[in-house]
């Protein structure tokens, strides 16, 4: 339950149903230091995630990105925190909100990040969210910029009973040039337990952090889950090679399809995965070393004491769900 003490900071969450935004909401009711709010569109009110929402304490505010700087600042009346998680491609619509925050004096805004670390022009998606931390600093708004390391949920290949189509369990199985280039790796479900201590440590405000718990190879992830998985040899032969050439030919691919017809949500996915993969994969962007070179702190570092979880360790758990999958199915 979120604690009610009017004392402490309020912070409205926009996304709070997706993956990430309900990893910080659970976060942030759980480290009991904030008071819990969420910015839900009227349509959404009755369905049944936001009453899990509202069970769990959480104040429902109505309200939409697009409604407009004047409509907004009311959705933002007596908020501290602005903690944004919204799906990929409405990251423009992230100004109005933030001009309502910097109007009624929000003490901290935390935009649609959450991403991998990385320069720009290599990732449209990670293009747009460097683009609205320039107009935070350009506001001149008080913010936080996080970025995690890539899901462990999404860093395993699928075993044979999980229930994702076929082109999304190949995806799974793909290494990535040798395979042999180390990367950033969190646990989704400790997002939120990270959020609430960057949020309520002085240290990081205007800063970037990173968040990640591991740092391994495609190659090393891929040993350890054909080990754990049970099915070691079938899943070792349904290894899909794909060179650092054949990554960036995808990609290209995918721009021409989404240029050919801008609606196409798997085209907008091949170029984006394919980009990301380049970037993790191919140009080794998200790793520690990396990280602190463009400026981020460190989240362990910070936090020595908060969870530290294993690629191994994930996925012992990992290969007894029912459906190892998930995240992939909700896209």
């Amino acid at each position: 339950m979120t604690n009610t003490n009017s004392a402490l900071p309020l912070v409205l969450v926009v996304g709070a149903t997706g993956f990430t935004g309900g990893s910080i909401v659970k976060g942030l009711l759980g480290s009991n230091n904030f008071r819990v709010s969420a910015l839900v569109r009227p349509a959404s009110q009755s369905k049944p995630a936001i009453q899990v929402l509202r069970t769990a304490g959480v104040d429902i505010r109505l309200g939409d990105i697009t409604d407009g700087v004047e409509k907004l600042m009311g959705a933002l009346s007596g908020v501290n925190i602005l903690v944004v998680s919204v799906v990929a491609y409405p990251f423009p619509d992230q100004r109005d909100l933030i001009r309502a925050a910097k109007e009624v004096g929000v003490q901290r805004v935390i935009p649609c990040d959450f991403g991998t670390p990385g320069k720009r022009g290599l990732r449209q998606l990670h293009d747009g969210k460097l683009e609205i931390r320039d107009f935070v600093k350009e506001l001149g708004v008080p913010h936080t910029f996080i970025d995690v390391g890539w899901w462990m949920q999404l860093a395993f290949p699928l075993p044979s009973r999980s229930k994702v189509p076929e082109f999304g369990k190949q995806l799974t199985y793909m290494l990535h040039g040798t395979g042999t280039q180390k990367f950033l790796v969190t646990d989704l479900a400790d997002i939120g337990v990270y959020v609430a201590r960057i949020l309520a440590d002085p240290r990081t405000l205007n800063q970037a952090v990173i968040v990640w718990e591991d740092e391994v190879t495609e190659l090393q992830v891929h040993e350890i889950g054909e080990r754990e998985s049970g099915e070691a040899e079938a899943l070792k032969a349904k290894r899909i090679y794909v060179s650092a050439e054949k990554i960036l030919e995808i990609a290209a691919e995918g721009i021409a399809e989404v240029a050919q017809d801008p609606a196409n949500f798997f085209a907008h996915a091949k170029q984006s995965w394919n980009q990301y993969m380049n970037s993790v994969q191919t140009l080794g962007e998200n790793t520690l070393e990396n990280a602190k070179r463009l400026g981020y702190l460190d989240a362990r570092e910070l936090y020595p004491d908060l969870p530290k979880r294993t690629i191994e360790d994930f996925a012992k758990d990992y290969y007894t769900l029912e459906e190892p999958g998930l995240e992939y199915l909700r896209v």
